[in-house]
């Protein structure tokens, strides 16, 4: 396939990968399963910038996704004679590495590959100049507009290294369509699409607040976004598949890993509050409505640096006395230790039951971490304290697995750039360099004036119940903040949750946050509400600041949280 003379009416977009690790046959099965022109996929996280840095240190060579190179050996052919074209982020910190990869894979294949790529976003070099420190990674989210160069120019393939996760989806969009750089209500509405899609099958029902609603689970289809010419879409996913495509699995995506109504990136601010949504069939949500605006001026910079090292150790507490043992545990230790090491942290985890029917069941888990720039402190020095306490502390001393070495741990911390000082070059399958402009018009982020309440909910009966009972939740990390989007499907429910759901209680139900700045944000449109909790990951996923670094599950404990609802609502869900 080759980019038309005349604009098409409408693209299908497949996605394959949400993460470096992600179903390594989804590439085959979207190339078996049905019709594509585009497929893409995502390969790129902060902790994932983190690990392609240290495959970099011990081989120059290396620096990219390689699971896409084993996907791409299985599937190369298949795509080319189909003619679906393949854009990812795979390349990582080595896009040019990745691309001569491929080249010589085809060549060994006989196969003829135009491929492409993407540079440009690595600023480690630069960094001391432009201000960003000393970092062992510093990588510019750059746009779309790149790609969709080297698509016009009949790349089959295009690499990339760091881009916003949604502009793999986006720049066949602006190939295709020939949009400018000022069609921002098109941009965005792709954006949208983009988003949804970026992180597979979260789209078609994985980690689904209402998953027991869905059918078929058992291995969820990867998602497909029907891009129209005016920005548009239809999100769907292959027939015969698993999994599902509803307004709840969309608006859960939506919510992920965003703060309010504006959702900058490098090519446009996408108005996150005018998305619109419609279930148009089975397995086919409609997204429309989408306003964009012109992007901010500074690109985001993900910047990674090896913290120090880490350790810890379990320890097993069973039975009567937990809160003695564990004290007990605790000094003993930390009197022990010859060294303290910089940062010392306790947990308890689990709670033991009374009178319970299993050992495991009348246990809790007492964790010890350790953090420290000297990997000594923290290594065989620590760990043989641990050891030594087998015979010397509370009854029933025991370890969940023998004391490991030290580990080193990362930190992320975000940067920005004036989107000028940041190169953006498409290297097209002839070699040939082309300059990608920055965005001809910008504007400064700011957050969307707070939408009028919807009237508050008559007074009624409450019954003191989980949230989760009419409401779904998506959380993520970004950086060392953390985002909850909160959901409901009816008006009566969202007018009880907009005026129920207040920083003041998202505090009392998630004690964590008490002490640190959240943020609210209206979805109107969505039914939701997002909050951004900041600090609670400390300096990001990497940095293992909490047991759930990521904050995956932080929605879910918000929902499993008890308040007062509203019985009308409860009966309406058959949850009263």
């Amino acid at each position: 396939m080759t980019v038309s003379p005349v604009p098409p009416p409408m693209i299908r977009v497949g996605n394959c990968s949400g993460f470096y690790g992600d179903r390594i046959s989804a590439m085959r099965e979207m190339l078996e399963g049905g019709d594509l022109d585009y497929l893409t996929g995502d390969y790129l996280a902060e902790l994932t910038m983190l690990i392609l840095g240290r495959d970099r240190m011990k081989d120059a060579s290396l620096g990219y996704a390689k699971t896409f190179v084993r996907q791409m050996d299985e599937c190369m052919a298949l795509a080319l004679e189909q003619g679906v074209k393949i854009v990812a982020n795979a390349g990582g910190l080595n896009p040019a590495g990745l691309a001569a990869k491929l080249s010589e894979m085809a060549e060994s294949q006989g196969l003829k590959a135009k491929v492409a790529y993407v540079e440009g976003d690595d600023l480690r070099e630069r960094a001391q100049e432009l201000g960003l420190g000393s970092p062992l990674t510093a990588n510019a989210y750059l746009g779309a507009f790149g790609i969709a160069e080297c698509l016009t120019q009949g790349a089959d393939i295009v690499v990339t290294g760091r881009v916003t996760d949604a502009s793999v989806i986006v720049a066949p969009a602006i190939a295709e369509f020939r949009w400018s750089r000022t069609d921002f209500d098109q941009l965005a509405g792709a954006v949208a699409a983009g988003h949804v899609i970026e992180c597979g099958t979260q789209a078609t029902g994985g980690n689904y607040s209402f998953f027991r609603e869905i059918d078929n689970m058992d291995r969820p289809g990867f998602p497909i976004a029907e891009i129209h010419r005016d920005g548009s879409s239809v999100i769907t996913k292959h027939a015969r598949t698993g999994g599902a495509v509803t307004v709840g699995t969309v608006t859960a995506q939506l919510l992920y890993e965003i703060s309010g109504g504006r959702y900058a990136g490098p090519d446009v601010t996408t108005r996150m509050d005018t998305v619109e949504l419609s279930q148009e069939g089975p397995d086919r949500v409609r997204i429309s409505g989408v306003k964009g605006e012109a992007p901010p001026p500074d690109l985001k910079v993900s910047l990674n640096t090896l913290g120090g090292f880490r350790n810890q150790a379990d320890f097993i507490v069973t039975g009567l006395d937990i809160d003695e043992k564990v004290a007990l545990a605790k000094q003993q230790l930390e009197a022990w230790l010859t060294k303290r090491p910089a940062e010392l942290r306790w947990e308890v985890s689990g709670t033991a039951q009374e009178d319970a029917p299993t050992e495991e069941q009348a246990s809790s888990i007492l964790r010890c971490i350790v953090k420290d720039a000297d990997p000594k402190i923290v290594g065989r020095s620590f760990t043989s304290v641990a050891v030594e306490l087998a015979l010397a502390s509370y009854p029933g001393f025991a370890l969940t697995a023998p004391p490991a070495d030290a580990q080193p741990y990362g930190l992320f911390t975000p940067g920005y750039v004036p989107q000028e000082k940041v190169p953006h070059v498409a290297v097209l399958p002839d070699g040939t360099r082309v300059d990608i402009d920055p965005a001809p018009q910008t504007q400064p982020l700011a957050d969307v004036p707070g939408p009028a309440l919807p009237p508050p909910p008559a007074s009624s009966e409450t019954h003191r119940a989980p949230l989760g009972a009419i409401a779904g939740a998506r959380s993520g990390d970004k950086g060392g903040d953390a985002n909850v989007g909160v959901w409901v499907r009816t008006e009566d429910e969202w007018a009880w949750l907009a005026h129920t759901l207040t920083i003041e209680t998202l505090k009392q139900l998630l004690p964590e946050a008490e002490e640190l700045t959240v943020r609210r944000h209206l979805l109107p449109h969505l039914k939701a509400v997002n909050f951004v909790i900041e600090g609670i990951l400390g300096q990001g996923v990497a940095s293992q600041a909490r047991f759930d670094p990521q904050a995956k599950g932080l929605g879910e404990w918000l929902r499993s949280r008890h308040l007062n609802i509203p019985v009308s609502l409860l009966d309406a869900q058959g949850t009263a």
